[in-house]
């Protein structure tokens, strides 16, 4: 970094005239390119790293560790090159250069740690609590939902009679439709990636900021590789459009299924009252529909629900490590709780034991 230092002569504060030489800003194309060669080199060092643990403390406790194990790569890998003030080997191969946006100085040991704690160590944070936060909140969502629906059907039951004043038009916003409608939307309500799209799609028109973290401590890249007057630099602006297009279509057409729910209810609901729909299996007309939470196959309640299971720790599930409630078995023929291994899925479409990919319409119930 010292020739880097000299190359750039940056001033000890911003060019105020004219007349004062800086380098390009890195254009989209470039930055990507930088960032794709950090994670090939990553994803090999934390390949050879699995694999050296795997030779020292054996296969089962490598797969146990494996995030742990990616996370701490990364974590050496950016503590030996930006945290020391050194470029990454993916910007010395793009020949990029990396300053603080507002002073236009190479960054301090503050930002460089900032941004190197935050760009690894906060994700891995929330991919171990955001789990068990969205089962807290579905369970007790699903909780009131099933009482408000209970409420309702009674209510709806007692005042089963002809009605001689106009019908009261409901409010479009109820307790009830709030609770199915973050229930619905968990997952997404919950997620981050909305806002990596709309940071994303904002890097694609200005050429900044590629990853949130650089966005959130004002790091960027400027291009120090000669280039010609007449070199016309390229971004993927089309790229930002398509986005743009794509969380535009995205958004109109949820709200337009937003829009057109309460009168869909409505309709269901006057033409059960009336007799016209009649009540089948899957939407029994007198009977609520009871919460996704509530277990039919509890082992540690009702041992025998699935006698073949053996006793022991076989019926303990291995994320939860309680007994089994609904048992189900994933194509690689580990067994979890219903609950547990959906939630995993969701988070990340793999076993959680031996890492294959595993979709959730494959995951199947297992029954006495």
């Amino acid at each position: 970094m010292a020739d880097d230092d000299t190359h750039l002569s940056l001033p000890s504060a911003p060019p105020s005239s004219s007349t004062s030489h800086f380098y390009p800003f890195a254009t989209s194309p470039d930055v990507i390119r930088s960032h794709e060669k950090d994670a090939f080199l990553t994803s090999s060092l934390v390949h050879q790293s699995q694999g050296i643990v795997r030779a020292l403390r054996g296969a089962r406790f490598a797969h146990t560790y494996s995030d742990s194990i990616k996370h701490i790569t990364e974590l050496l890998y950016f503590s030996l090159t930006t945290a020391l003030g050194n470029r990454t080997l993916g910007e010395e191969y793009c020949d990029l250069v990396q300053l603080e946006d507002d002073t236009l100085q190479l960054p301090s040991i503050g930002r460089r740690v900032g941004y190197i704690l935050s760009s690894i160590l906060v994700p891995w944070t929330l991919q171990r609590l955001l789990p068990a936060l969205r089962h807290r909140i579905r369970n007790k969502l699903e909780r009131n939902v099933a009482r408000a629906q209970l409420r309702a059907a009674q209510q709806a039951g007692l005042l089963n009679k002809p009605q001689l004043s106009a019908p009261v038009q409901k409010p479009f916003f109820t307790k009830l439709r709030v609770q199915q409608y973050l229930l619905e939307h968990l997952d997404s309500i919950t997620s981050v990636s909305p806002i990596y799209a709309l940071s994303i799609a904002t890097f694609y028109f200005t050429g900044s900021y590629y990853h949130l973290s650089k966005r959130l401590w004002r790091l960027r890249y400027v291009f120090t590789k000669k280039i010609d007057d007449n070199e016309q630099r390229i971004g993927y602006e089309v790229l930002g459009v398509l986005l743009v297009l794509q969380i535009a279509v995205q958004g109109f057409l949820h709200a337009r299924k937003l829009a057109t729910t309460p009168d869909e209810e409505e309709s269901s609901q006057g033409e059960a009252s009336s007799g016209a729909v009649l009540g089948s299996i899957q939407n029994p007309s007198a009977i609520p529909l009871l919460p996704a939470s509530m277990p039919l196959y509890d082992l540690e309640e009702n041992p025998g629900a699935v006698s073949w299971i053996p006793e022991g720790q076989q019926r303990k599930c291995t994320l939860c490590l309680e007994m089994f409630k609904d048992p189900s078995v994933t194509t690689c023929g580990h067994v979890f709780c219903w609950i547990c291994v959906r939630d995993w899925v969701r988070e990340k479409p793999e076993c959680p034991l031996c890492r294959q990919e595993v979709l959730l319409s494959k995951v199947l119930p297992l029954r006495g």
